[in-house]
C-alpha cells in the first residue's frame, strides 16, 4: 500500500513531511509524492512525480501514469497547502479514497461562494458583497457601512487585503488590490474559473471589530471534534491583518467556546465537509458575539501544527493521515493542555534577506521547543499587502498562559528580520 502527498513549495511544512515520511514507515507503507522542482522535499519520500499540484488536470493525469506505473494500490491522500485541496479532492474522487469532496473543495476556497454558503446556513459572519469597479465598491460601502475589508476571492494569507476607512481610501486602494488579486493568484487552480465567474471581482466585507480566534478541528465520520483554539491577543485592526502571535489553550469563557464549537460543525455542515483536517477563524465582538469570518479545509499553516501537538499531545498530521487511510485517529487530549505559543516575524521592509539577528539567543531557551527560517539569504522578502506569509517562526511553551505572554514580548524584542 502506499500514501500519496500532493505538494506545493512551502518552507513551513518541513515538519509535516517529516511526519508523513515516518507515518509511511510505521504502517510499512511507500510514501509517493505529486510535486513541481521538488528539492528538499524529495529527501521525505520514497517517490516524486513532477506535476504542477496548483494544476487540477494535470495532477489528475500525473497521478493516472504513476498508479499504471505503481504496483501497489494507493491507500490514502493527503495536502497540507491551501492551493492543493482541489485538486486533492479531484484525485481522491478519481481513485475512490476519503475526501471532503470536490464540491466542498471547492466552497472552501471560493470566499464569496464560502460566504454564501454559511448566510444560508444563518451562521453569524460579517456583511459581504461583490464589486467590479470603484463605483461598485462605493455602492456596497454605502450599503455594508466603513470601515470595510477588501479581499481577493481566492488566495489566503492577507495577501491584498486591506482596510479602508472612508470613500479616499477606497478610490486609493481599490484598483491596486483588484489587480494584485487577479494577478497574484494566477497560478492558483481556481484562478481562471473564478475570474471569468466573477468578472475580476474583489470581496467587499464589512469589519467586525474585536478579538481574532482560529479554531483547529477534526472531522471524523461527519462529527466535528475541536481540537484546540488559538487566541491572537495583539490587536488586529489594520489597515493589513498580519498574524503575529497565537496562543492556546484559549482563556474564552466556556460557555463561548460551546457556542464557537457549534458554529464550527455548522460552517463544516454548510460547506459539506464530512472528514479531514480544517481551521476555521473567527472574530469575537465586545459583546461576546463569536462571527464566523473562514473555514480552510486543511490543516492551520506553519507552526499551528507543532503548537497543538505541544500544548494537547494530539499530532494533527498523523489524525489526518488515519482518516485519509481509514484508520481510527487518535483524539486524547491532554489535561490540562499545555501553555503554548508562536510568534511569526516578518520584516518591516521589503528587500534581500540578509538574515535574522537574535535566533542564536533565543534558539538557547529552555521555553522553546522550534525555531524556522522559511527562507535564506539572499531571498527577496515582501511585506503586506504583497506578502502571503511570515519570514519564520518561533513556538514556545511554559507553566502558564502569563509566563507565555513574557516568552512571547522577549522573543519579539530579540528577533529582528535584517534586509537590504
Amino acid at each position: 500500500m502506499s500514501i500519496l502527498l500532493l505538494h506545493t513549495r512551502n518552507l513551513s511544512r518541513r515538519k509535516h513531511l517529516a511526519r508523513v515520511r515516518d507515518y509511511a514507515r510505521e504502517h510499512g507503507e511507500r510514501l509517493l509524492m505529486i510535486m513541481k522542482d521538488a528539492t528538499w522535499e524529495s529527501s521525505y519520500v520514497d517517490c516524486v512525480v513532477p506535476a504542477d499540484t496548483t494544476s487540477i488536470e494535470e495532477t489528475v493525469a500525473a497521478v493516472r501514469t504513476l498508479i499504471a506505473a505503481e504496483e501497489e494500490p494507493v491507500r490514502g491522500i493527503v495536502t497540507f497547502v491551501e492551493q492543493s485541496v482541489p485538486a486533492a479532492a479531484a484525485v481522491a474522487a478519481e481513485l475512490g479514497l476519503p475526501s471532503i469532496g470536490e464540491k466542498a473543495a471547492y466552497l472552501a476556497r471560493d470566499k464569496y461562494a464560502m460566504r454564501s454558503a454559511f448566510g444560508e446556513a444563518g451562521l453569524a459572519q460579517p456583511g459581504f458583497q461583490l464589486a467590479t469597479d470603484l463605483d461598485a465598491a462605493v455602492k456596497g460601502a454605502a450599503e455594508l457601512g466603513y470601515p470595510l475589508v477588501l479581499k481577493p476571492l481566492i488566495g489566503g494569507g492577507s495577501k491584498y487585503v486591506r482596510r479602508v476607512d472612508n470613500d479616499a481610501e477606497l478610490a486609493e486602494h481599490f484598483a491596486p488590490l483588484q489587480r494584485g488579486a487577479w494577478t497574484g493568484f494566477a497560478h492558483d487552480p481556481l484562478h481562471t474559473r473564478t475570474r471569468a465567474q466573477y468578472d475580476e471581482a474583489l470581496l467587499l466585507e464589512a469589519y467586525v471589530p474585536g478579538a481574532e480566534i482560529s479554531v483547529e478541528s477534526l472531522v471524523v465520520d461527519g462529527e466535528t471534534r475541536i481540537v484546540a483554539v488559538h487566541d491572537k491577543p495583539l490587536p488586529m485592526e489594520g489597515p493589513f491583518f498580519e498574524e503575529v502571535y497565537y496562543t492556546t489553550p484559549t482563556r474564552l469563557p466556556d460557555g463561548l467556546v460551546r457556542r464557537i464549537t457549534a458554529a464550527v460543525g455548522a460552517a463544516h455542515e454548510a460547506l459539506g465537509i464530512t472528514t479531514g483536517a480544517t481551521h476555521t477563524e473567527f472574530r469575537i465582538t465586545a459583546d461576546g458575539e463569536p462571527y464566523i469570518l473562514e473555514t480552510a479545509a486543511r490543516l492551520g499553516g506553519g507552526p499551528v501544527y507543532q503548537s497543538v501537538l505541544l500544548s494537547t499531545g494530539i499530532d494533527m498530521v498523523e489524525a489526518q493521515l488515519d482518516l485519509a487511510t481509514g484508520r481510527a485517529p487518535r483524539l486524547d487530549v491532554a489535561s490540562p493542555p499545555r501553555p503554548t505559543g508562536f510568534y511569526l516575524f516578518f520584516a518591516e521592509r521589503a528587500g534581500e534577506l540578509v538574515g535574522v539577528a537574535g535566533l542564536d539567543q533565543v534558539e538557547t531557551d529552555d521555553r522553546v521547543s522550534e525555531i524556522m527560517l522559511y527562507g535564506q539569504p539572499g531571498d527577496q522578502v515582501l511585506v503586506p499587502p504583497h506578502a502571503s506569509a511570515a519570514h519564520g517562526h518561533v513556538v514556545f511553551s511554559a507553566a502558564t498562559a502569563e509566563a507565555v505572554e513574557e516568552a512571547f514580548h522577549e522573543f519579539r524584542d530579540a528577533i529582528a528580520v535584517e534586509v537590504r
